[in-house]
């Protein structure tokens, strides 16, 4: 062919030599005859050999001296890069095989023939290599790839690199070369250099590599042996990826194959890298933070300098793509009116069209691959960060001082580190805007100014005032921001302490009332948060209109100017504007996103600048420095610095080693501030503090942490089991341990939900023992449990394992103070007596009076007679002559009060297990049904069509713009335009602004409907929970339903909606570019139908990896929460161990937990976002040949150059829109989150309108109890096994029995925390389970054994539901002596109280709940160790109290101080959840041998050894 001929002279030319001979031969060797007959046989000679090689391997297998079994497939890198290299150029040759046989097969010459006999053999030598290393290789035992093919794969580089240099000597001088030819030679340099370096690289992984490839696919779970390899062992294959598997994320590829054979778990998730981990960038933090020596305190500028200086190389690289990004975006735009004015027959030179097609193919890869880079990096930024600064708050709030804590709650910490941290990690994806929109809007106008000159300062201006009218609403952005967090601050803060307390809220009634409070405050919130989604919804307005409103500035400009508008230009200039459109929606996003930080930023010094624990509080010692253990000198100490009267004041004693010191004193004496003076908790005014050796501490409210009973006790000390088992005999924990199903392996539930106060105290006691420390510090942990406990564990723990220990105990019992070596009597904050016990006693008042209280207590003994009573001749039914000989069984069942409620849960392993599971999550693809509940949720889905039909005549309008201006635009031929200029500009100014008001109507109903949906969601949520019956708090921690009620929510309140309008967006925009490209590229349908198939299986294949990774990033969020709420309320006790190191290793690891699959989430979005790219590239690149391979005139111009400028974004959107799948797909899973806590059971109804109680029910308060059998689940034994008495209406009874026994269990079933399985409870005859809970609740009082107080003010703790006068709760405060210590404070009523009401002492949070019966005036009233924190003292003027206000009520009391009920009508023992005895306790006394009598003696015998001398 002509062709031929041609390529044959420009050979001779480029390589001409005077002799003729030389001519000849060197014409040949470079004549495409010979070049493709030498390819053709070294493709043949490879066959051969390779055929040679499998004939002699197959006649070794059927050698009988090589009947070894076929080795296992093993792991080796870079053979999948072979192997699809191999194939690649297999199908790449067929496909150009018959490319060359189709377009040339009319008429063959020897070039032709040559070529096409070369590429059959290509073909089936590349196969046929592609079969070898797939049946063959794959088996073998080879280290590296066989030198054969290691060979050939050089030789074949080097050759097509030879071919390739002819090609471009050969265009170079005569200005043509076979499309196909290029295409072939070039295709196969690339290929081959992936080859070569497979062939170099390439080896067999190592055996514990493979194991580790291979562990997850054969087991989740580490078992036998490798559960002793280091987790290390395990690191993401990120961290040691080859260059090809880092630009292709290849190096995900085995997670995602995990992914789609199983379900994914945490084990399943590679490590991070030390440099992606929190132990590296932390440290690196704290180390830029602690550099800047010119001042200590953090300061906005400083934390965010520092932060940038920790992650500065991975923003460099970010920095770096996002330019090559940004020059590649470019290039096309800058290019279409060459490739036009090609199209419209005005090329420059030969083949200039396939240069065009090239280079845009070029700019699209480079795109493709920076843009990837650049996301993946700043994800990688972002992850790093969040780590940081939850490590920071974390390490702060666990040093702040007590005022610090009071002024921030537990919930408003944890909002910072589950809403700032992870706003300042998203920041990472806008960082680079900051210089990147300059560029772009830079490269536009250059872009403009080449096409249409002047009229680039028109569009330059039109862009400015976009620009600055987003300012104003990026003001308003930051504001509403920054309102719409503190509001959520101040509602989880509610929250937070709601859920720490709804059992009393249940018991009380008040839940109800307290979620009014929590509606409340999310109105508060939900007002800025309206505000917000209706700015953030004209921001979209503006974002959408911008380049149409720049276009038409521009356009008009031209018009009034006389600037001729051609269609190439035209194109140029829509297609800069489509991309102009990104940085002007990135600029209001980025003010936006740079708001927020802003505010995070601000939150976040103002927390990391509060003030710490003073460091100097206490001077401390090495052990067996000194024989002095602890001393005070003058000491000051005080809870708020800017009082004038400090807590504690004139301090001076001095403790020895060895030395038992007790503390007494009355309620708010400062006991307890005595002990946290002693750990540096309570700030030091003046005085100094010294301490010698390591210190334990018992706290008065135990902290027990969510775990194994067994990692409470050991704490992180080493088991030694001989220790350990001596620890558990001291503290009457191996019965306990006993009936459990799991022993000491239990799950405690949080805040030892599953335990009874008695036995939290003892497991804490427990944890101190075996600490082996030098001090001990006891907050008067026996209150919280029986009089035989109490001797048991104060002779046991204190006097036996502690003898030889330095033991410093608060105490309200006086039977523990003559055992004592020093006694502290406290008043008002000073030592008012110190000595031995007999020294003291009748050297001042205040012991004498103490102990004379304890004495009066102990005279009720004696002044009992025994004879009939006239008011206890009544026996019950029930009483012991009908229930005294029940059978018993083992004593000492588990739980008291929930520790019932615990071998519930724990007694059957077999069917439920722990009490506290790990969280629950949806396995498998998000139900459409959740999709349709959510989109169907606001106005019944009303507004769903509406929002696609705006958004459909949006991008209709927006091409039919475009469409307006390419083809009523004339072309550079043309001598006469086909419209008049201002005809063309009036039509599309109309055309925009019906698309502006489409947009406009889309986004106002987008976020209507996301707002509507948020808050319905919210109240149904809340509903649910607060409905939720007490099994349903008591096993779940409170940090999985805050992780709802906050990241969840948050994400039901902005993101989703948004997400969801993107998705329909982009699904829309994409058919839009199809539709538009298919008009003139018609065949790009053979080729898109097959890309977008590809593109679906990928996506299939992603999916669920990329699930169930977001899944374990919601479900791994909970722990970290957890933790951080149970460190911040056990901080005084970890620092009191010295154990802040330990619970800061164990954060870190939780950090890390919850990083890993937010990393791993991010390479698999960009995994599957680099293959869409290039898929869809291969499309755009497929329809730009096809353009310039027709014949001239056969397509229009400026439709063509229409349909390039939509190509341009095809890419963009066609990963776009399966980004936005995918995303959806994983912010969904926040929605199935909540609509799992829509589905809890609930309680029954809180009222019945059939059947309420009248209005004075119940006016005798008669309790009836019938064969009452109660369980806690349905798979669980009984605790109350058939229990029936009766309580008279106006008797005070009196409950009391050994741990386990049933009495809180009664208690509960009374309220229906639980109801009974069997049996029945009428109160004056009427079925309480007949009735609401309201009603019932209502109607009844309680003082539990925890005195909860909230926060908020002295009124609203005593009279939450506002239903009483100022005079009436003064009353109650008198009467509960409390009235004198509130008139004292500054606001009287109105005075605050923190969270939790730390600023009172437990005594007087007790008498504060003593006031709420005491106003409530029940009835029926129950008491649940109410008197237990305070002391003897205090204890009888409670009970004058109680017999005076509740005369004619009837009155229930749980009590572990005899004394308490021995002045009752009647007493009530249990035991194993059965009556034992019944009666009067006269009668039960006069028995000798009755369990009363001996519970009786038992607290004499202990109480009567305080007066022995």
């Amino acid at each position: 062919m002509a062709t031929s001929n041609a390529q044959n002279e420009g050979m001779f030319m480029v390589f001409s030599h005077p002799s003729p001979h030389i001519h000849e031969a060197i014409s040949f060797l470079q004549s495409p005859i010979f070049l493709h007959i030498f390819s053709a046989s070294t493709h043949l000679a490879l066959m051969l050999l390779l055929s040679m090689t499998w004939v002699i391997k197959r006649c070794n297998m059927v050698n009988p001296g090589h009947s070894e079994q076929r080795p296992k497939v093993r792991s080796f890198s870079y053979y999948k890069l072979a192997l699809f290299s191999s194939l690649g150029l297999s199908l790449f040759h067929l496909v150009l095989c018959i490319f060359n046989y189709v377009w040339d097969g009319y008429g063959w010459s020897d070039d032709n023939l040559s070529l096409q006999l070369d590429l059959v053999f290509r073909t089936l030598s590349w196969f046929i290599i592609s079969a070898y290393l797939h049946f063959e290789f794959h088996h073998s035992k080879e280290e590296k790839f066989t030198i054969l093919l290691r060979i050939w794969w050089c030789f074949y580089f080097f050759m097509c690199s030879s071919f390739f240099a002819l090609d471009l000597i050969y265009y170079q001088k005569l200005g043509i070369l076979p499309t196909h030819l290029w295409v072939l030679d070039c295709g196969s340099v690339l290929i081959s250099f992936f080859l070569c370096y497979a062939g170099l690289y390439g080896k067999k992984n190592g055996e514990e590599e493979m194991r580790l490839l291979e562990e997850p696919l054969l087991n989740g779970n580490n078992v036998g042996g490798s559960s002793n390899r280091s987790k290390k062992d395990n690191v993401t294959p990120y961290a040691n990826a080859r260059l090809f598997s880092l630009l292709t994320f290849s190096w995900m590829n085995p997670l995602l194959k995990v992914g789609n054979k199983k379900t994914l778990d945490l084990d399943d998730v590679p490590q991070l890298a030390n440099d992606d981990s929190v132990n590296g960038i932390f440290s690196v933090l704290r180390n830029k933070l602690e550099e800047d020596s010119t001042s200590s305190r953090v300061g906005t500028l400083k934390l965010a300098n520092a932060l940038f200086f920790s992650v500065w190389k991975e923003v460099l690289w970010t920095v770096l793509f996002s330019l090559l990004y940004t020059a590649s975006t470019y290039v096309g735009p800058y290019l279409i009116d060459t490739f036009y004015q090609y199209l419209n027959g005005r090329s420059e030179f030969a083949n200039e069209g396939y240069v065009l097609v090239s280079a845009f193919s070029t700019a699209k890869l480079v795109e493709c691959l920076s843009q990837r880079h650049w996301f993946f990096r700043m994800q990688q930024v972002g992850i790093r960060v969040r780590a940081a600064l939850i490590a920071m708050i974390y390490k702060k709030g666990m040093s702040l001082s007590i005022r610090s804590r009071q002024g921030h709650t537990s919930g408003e910490i944890i909002n910072f580190m589950t809403v700032d941290a992870e706003r300042l990690g998203d920041f990472s994806f806008y960082m680079n805007d900051i210089w990147t929109v300059p560029m772009q809007i830079m490269l536009a106008l250059l872009i403009l100014y080449k096409n249409l000159g002047l009229a680039s300062i028109a569009a330059f201006v039109a862009t400015i005032v976009v620009m600055l009218m987003n300012v104003p609403l990026g003001k308003l952005q930051e504001k509403y921001q920054k309102k719409l967090m503190e509001s959520k601050d101040v509602r989880m803060k509610a929250t937070t302490e709601i859920l720490r307390n709804m059992r009393i809220l249940k018991l009380q009634g008040w839940e109800m009332k307290f979620l009014s409070k929590i509606a409340v405050l999310r109105k508060n919130e939900t007002n800025w948060l309206k505000r917000f989604v209706y700015s953030l919804a004209l921001i979209m307005f503006i974002f959408w209109g911008a380049p149409t409103f720049v276009s038409v500035a521009t356009f008009g400009f031209c018009v009034l100017m006389g600037i001729p508008l051609e269609s190439g230009k035209i194109l140029s200039a829509l297609a800069t504007f489509r991309i102009l459109q990104e940085p002007i929606y990135r600029l209001p996003e980025l003010l936006s996103m740079v708001a927020q930080a802003k505010v995070s930023l601000d939150r976040l010094v103002s927390f990391l600048c509060l003030e710490d624990l003073q460091t100097d509080a206490v001077e401390k010692l090495p052990g067996g420095s000194s024989n002095v253990a602890v001393e005070v000198i003058d000491g000051n100490f005080s809870w708020d610095l800017s009082s004038s009267n400090p807590t504690l004041k004139d301090l001076n004693f001095r403790v020895l080693h060895g030395m038992k010191v007790a503390i007494c004193g009355t309620v708010g004496s400062g006991k307890s501030s005595l002990l946290s003076c002693i750990l540096g908790e309570v700030p030091k005014i003046s005085g100094t503090v010294k301490l010698c050796g390591a210190k334990a501490y018992v706290a008065q409210s135990p902290w027990i942490q969510s775990g194994k009973i067994e990692e409470n006790i050991l704490f992180g000390k080493e088991m030694d089991r001989e220790k350990y088992d001596c620890v558990l005999d001291a503290c009457s924990l191996k019965k306990d341990l006993e009936i459990l199903a799991f022993g000491d392996q239990t799950v405690i539930g949080e805040r030892g939900i599953n335990l009874s106060g008695g036995q939290k105290q003892r497991v804490q006691i427990a944890r101190a023992l075996y600490q082996d420390a030098d001090i001990y510090l006891f907050d008067d942990p026996f209150s919280a449990v029986d009089a035989h406990t109490g001797s048991h564990l104060f002779n046991e723990c204190l006097l036996g394992m502690l003898g030889s220990k330095t033991v410093i105990y608060v105490t309200h019992q006086v039977e523990f103070l003559p055992s004592a070596d020093l006694i502290l009597v406290l008043r008002d904050g000073r030592i008012t007596q110190a000595g031995k016990y007999n020294d003291i006693l009748n050297s001042g008042t205040d012991f004498m009076e103490l102990v004379s209280a304890h004495k009066q207590a102990l005279s009720a003994l004696d002044s009992i007679e025994i004879e009939d009573d006239s008011e206890a001749n009544t026996n019950v039914e029930g009483s012991s002559s009908d229930i005294g000989s029940s059978k018993r069984t083992a004593p000492h069942a588990e739980v008291e009060k929930r520790e019932d409620q615990n071998v519930k849960n724990d007694e059957t392993i077999g069917q439920k297990g722990q009490l506290v599971q790990d969280e629950e999550r949806e396995k498998g693809k998000v139900s459409l049904s959740v999709y349709w509940k959510y989109i169907t949720m606001a106005y019944r889905g009303a507004l769903l069509p509406l929002i696609l039909l705006a958004q459909i005549l949006f991008l209709i309008l927006q091409i039919g713009s475009n469409y307006w201006m390419a083809s009523a635009a004339p072309a550079p031929t043309d001598t006469r335009a086909p419209v008049e200029g201002s005809v063309l500009i009036r039509i599309y100014v109309a055309l925009a602004i019906g698309s502006s008001i489409c947009v406009l109507i889309k986004d106002l109903l987008l976020v209507t409907s996301g707002f509507k949906t948020a808050t319905l969601l919210f109240n149904k949520m809340h509903m649910c929970i607060f409905r939720a019956p007490m099994s349903f708090f008591d096993a779940t921690p409170s940090g999985r339903i805050l992780n709802r009620v906050s990241t969840d929510q948050s994400a039901v309140d902005i993101a989703i909606p948004l997400q969801i309008g993107s998705f329909a967006f982009s699904a829309i925009q994409l058919l839009g570019v199809i539709v538009v490209m298919s008009q003139v590229a018609w065949p790009v349908f053979i080729i898109f139908i097959p890309m977008i198939a590809t593109g679906i299986w990928y996506q299939q294949y992603y999916i669920p990896t990329s699930r169930e990774l977001a899944r374990l990033v919601g479900v791994c969020k909970a722990p970290k929460i957890q933790h951080f709420s149970e460190s911040l309320s056990g901080s005084t006790t970890i620092r009191s161990f010295d154990q802040e190191s330990r619970f800061m290793d164990i954060n870190l690891r939780l950090i890390d937990a919850y990083s890993r699959p937010k990393f791993h989430t991010a390479g698999a979005m960009e995994w599957l976002c680099f293959r869409l790219d290039i898929l869809s590239s291969i499309t755009y690149v497929f329809c730009l040949v096809f353009l310039v391979s027709v014949p001239k005139g056969v397509v229009d111009p400026g439709i063509a150059g229409l349909t390039v400028m939509y190509g341009l974004n095809l890419n963009l959107l066609q990963t776009w829109f399966i980004w936005n799948l995918c995303n959806l797909e994983n912010k969904i899973i926040s929605v199935e989150r909540i609509f799992q806590y829509m589905s809890i059971p609930s309680e029954p109804p809180l009222v019945i309108e059939a059947n309420r109680p009248g209005p004075d029910w119940p006016m005798k308060g008669k309790v009836d109890i019938h064969d009452l059998q109660v369980r806690y689940a349905p798979h669980m034994p009984l605790v109350l096994r058939g229990l029936t008495c009766t309580f008279l209406g106006g008797m005070k009874t009196g409950i009391v029995g050994r741990t386990g026994s049933g009495k809180s269990t009664l208690i509960q079933t009374l309220f229906r925390i639980i109801d009974p399985v069997a049996g029945q409870i009428l109160i004056d005859g009427l079925d309480i389970s007949a009735i609401g809970l309201h009603d019932l609740r209502s109607r009844l009082s309680i003082i539990p054994q925890d005195p909860t107080m909230f926060e908020g003010t002295v009124r609203s703790n005593l009279d939450p539901l506002e239903e009483y006068t100022d005079e009436q709760i003064w009353e109650a405060l008198d009467r509960c002596q409390l009235g004198d210590e509130v008139r004292r404070k500054e606001g009287k009523l109105d005075s605050k109280v923190a969270e939790n009401g730390e600023d009172w002492s437990m005594g007087q949070r007790q008498l504060v709940c003593l006031g709420r019966v005491i106003l409530k005036r029940s009835k029926i009233l129950v008491l649940d160790e109410a008197t237990a924190s305070v002391d003897t003292a205090t204890d009888n003027l409670i009970q004058q109290t109680l017999r005076q206000q509740f005369l004619d009520c009837t009155v229930i009391t749980i009590a572990h101080r005899i004394t308490s009920v021995l002045d009752s009508d009647m007493v009530l023992l249990l035991d194993d959840g059965l009556v034992v005895e019944h009666d009067s306790p006269t009668k039960l006394l006069e028995n000798k041998s009755s369990s009363f009598s001996r519970l009786v003696s038992e607290y004499t015998e202990r109480s009567s050894s305080s007066f022995e001398t």
